[in-house]
C-alpha cells in the first residue's frame, strides 16, 4: 500500500512539475516599454557598403536621434531572400513591431510572413504597391536626385558622352536613370546618354566593366545607383589623371578614396520612413500605406563635394540649387516615364 501511495504521489509531483514547464514556456514576455518601438533590419549587403543598405542603415540611427528613447534597434547583414526567413522569425519571436527587409527583392517572403504574422508590421521598399494591412512600402520618388546629377553631367561633359550604369530597368532606379536622362537634356541637348545596366544590385565586377567600356567609348562623366555603382566609379577612379567624372546617388562616396572623382552626391534619407513608420504605428496604423521620399518631405539630401568647387562653382551650382528649391516647393514635377532608351 505504501508503494502504491508513493507511486501515486511521484506521478503526481512529475505532473505538476511538466504543467509548471508548460506554463514557464507559454508565459508571456516581461511587457516592454509600450513607448518603445522595436524595429528589425534584414538586408542584402552590409551596413558600410557606401549605397543602398548603408543609407537605411544610416537612416535608422537619424530617426533613433530625432526621436530619443523611441527605437530599439537590430539588423542582420548578407541575407539572400531565401535565407531572409529565418531571421525575420527570429524577430517577430523577440517581439520587434516592424521588420524592414530593404529590398524589393523580399517583397515575395514580407508578403507571406505578414500573412502568417498579422500582428506584427513589415516592410520593404523600394515599391510603390499598397501591400496588405500590416505591410508598409517606401518608394524614393528618386527621379528627382537623378535628374540634379544629370544637370551636373550636362554641364561638365566636354565630349558630349555620358555613361550611365544601371542595377535593373525597374523600380527607384529607373526613376532614378530617367530623372537623370532629363536633368542631362534640360541643360545640353547635345550629350549622348549611354545606358546600360548591370543586372544586378551588388555586382561591383560588371558595374566596373561597363563603366570601363563607357570610359573607352568616350564618356568623360558616368553616374550609377545602387551598391554595384561602386564597381562603376572605381573605374572612374583609375583615370586619376584625366577629366573623367562622377555624379552619384550616395553621399558617402565623397569620402571614401575614390572621392577624389564625385563632384556632387544625393541620398537617401530614411530617417524621414522610419519616423514615419513609428508615427503611424502610434496611430494604431500596422501598414497598408506607401511612404513617399522626395525632397518635399526631407527623404533626400544632396551635398557637392567641397575638394571638386572649382568643379561647380558658377552657373552648376546655381541651376542645381534652383531644381532643389523646385522640388521642395512641389514634388511629381520630373516626368520619369516620358524617357524611352531607345531613342537616345
Amino acid at each position: 500500500m505504501k508503494k502504491i501511495l508513493t507511486i501515486v504521489l511521484c506521478l503526481a509531483l512529475v505532473g505538476s512539475a511538466i504543467f509548471a514547464a508548460g506554463a514557464a514556456e507559454t508565459a508571456p514576455a516581461a511587457a516592454k516599454d509600450s513607448n518603445v518601438v522595436k524595429v528589425a533590419l534584414i538586408i542584402e549587403n552590409t551596413i558600410d557598403d557606401k549605397g543602398w543598405c548603408q543609407a537605411m542603415h544610416d537612416g535608422i540611427l537619424a530617426a533613433q536621434k530625432q526621436l530619443p528613447g523611441r527605437i530599439e534597434y537590430s539588423y542582420t547583414e548578407k541575407m539572400k531572400p531565401v535565407d531572409a526567413g529565418s531571421a525575420a522569425r527570429q524577430y517577430v519571436a523577440q517581439g520587434y513591431d516592424i521588420i524592414i527587409a530593404h529590398g524589393a527583392q523580399y517583397k515575395n517572403l514580407i508578403l507571406e510572413m505578414a500573412e502568417e504574422y498579422p500582428d506584427v508590421s513589415f516592410a520593404f521598399g523600394t515599391s510603390a504597391e499598397i501591400g496588405p494591412k500590416n505591410v508598409f512600402t517606401y518608394m524614393p520618388e528618386s527621379e528627382e536626385t537623378g535628374y540634379l546629377s544629370g544637370l551636373i553631367a550636362g554641364m561638365t561633359t566636354k565630349k558630349n558622352i555620358i555613361g550611365l550604369v544601371g542595377p535593373v530597368d525597374a523600380g527607384d532606379a529607373a526613376r532614378y536613370n530617367r530623372g537623370f536622362v532629363l536633368g542631362v537634356q534640360a541643360v545640353n541637348p547635345k550629350a549622348k546618354v549611354m545606358v546600360a545596366h548591370s543586372g544586378s544590385f551588388s555586382d561591383f565586377v560588371k558595374a566596373g566593366e561597363i563603366a570601363q567600356s563607357q570610359i573607352r567609348a568616350g564618356a568623360d562623366v558616368l553616374t550609377g545607383s545602387s551598391q554595384q555603382a561602386l564597381g562603376a566609379l572605381r573605374a572612374v577612379a583609375d583615370y586619376r589623371s584625366q577629366d573623367i567624372w562622377w555624379v552619384g546617388q550616395d553621399i558617402a562616396q565623397i569620402n571614401i578614396a575614390e572621392g577624389y572623382k564625385v563632384i556632387a552626391a544625393s541620398s537617401y534619407n530614411y530617417a524621414s520612413v522610419i519616423v514615419g513608420f513609428v508615427e503611424k504605428l502610434d496611430k494604431g496604423v500596422k501598414g497598408g500605406e506607401v511612404i513617399p521620399m522626395n525632397f518635399n518631405n526631407g527623404g533626400f539630401v544632396f551635398q557637392f563635394n567641397a575638394a571638386l568647387k572649382d568643379k561647380y562653382t558658377g552657373a552648376i551650382e546655381n541651376k542645381v540649387n534652383e531644381a532643389i528649391a523646385s522640388f521642395k516647393a512641389k514634388p511629381g514635377t520630373v516626368n520619369y516615364t516620358s524617357v524611352d532608351y531607345s531613342k537616345l
